[in-house]
């Protein structure tokens, strides 16, 4: 449906006048609400933005860290990782039992706190980051173990084979 204002006329005026009913608009809403949820890979998985709770929470629970630095909302190649790893049912429940997520992000249009944003560059600093995505795993006494710069190419499986070597050191 295509509105054309006439001249002298609001939007609201214009929308009364043509019969529009926004009980029209429910379902597309809810499709596209659906789908940027079903989108966001983190959305139903345990990432923390918390570096102090999740360095905490990997040595009281003896599992590895895992540092996702991204740029969420605007980098290509994180959203490959996202897709083709960090999403996928298998890392998921590998994560679930073995790994402490937390995701370090630089975006440009999602909102984030001061606190969030200095810490996040801190970290990048830290880990020497100089690009997305950049993946590190550390022990739960903080030290670096495993690292990955750029977008894997292996496969969800060899992937889970590098982090499981890791893990078993």
């Amino acid at each position: 449906m295509v509105f054309a204002l006439q001249p002298g006329h609001t939007c609201a005026e214009e929308l009364i006048e043509s019969n529009f009913d926004v009980k029209n608009l429910i379902v597309p809403i809810g499709v596209i609400l659906a789908l940027s949820s079903a989108s966001c890979a983190r959305a139903d998985q345990a990432w923390t933005t918390d570096y102090t709770k999740a360095q905490q929470e990997a040595k009281a629970s003896h599992k590895l860290l895992l540092l996702d630095f991204t740029g969420s909302d605007w980098c290509g190649f994180c959203f490959q990782l996202d897709k083709a790893i960090l999403s996928q049912p298998q890392f998921k429940n590998y994560a679930s039992k073995n790994l402490v997520l937390m995701e370090v992000d630089f975006p440009r249009r999602k909102a984030q706190s001061v606190e969030t944003r200095k810490q996040n560059q801190e970290l990048a600093e830290r880990y020497q980051v100089e690009g997305f995505p950049t993946l590190v795993v550390l022990n739960g006494e903080g030290k670096t173990l495993w690292r990955y710069d750029g977008l894997y190419m292996g496969g969800i499986a060899a992937f889970l084979a590098e982090l499981d070597k890791v893990r078993k050191g």
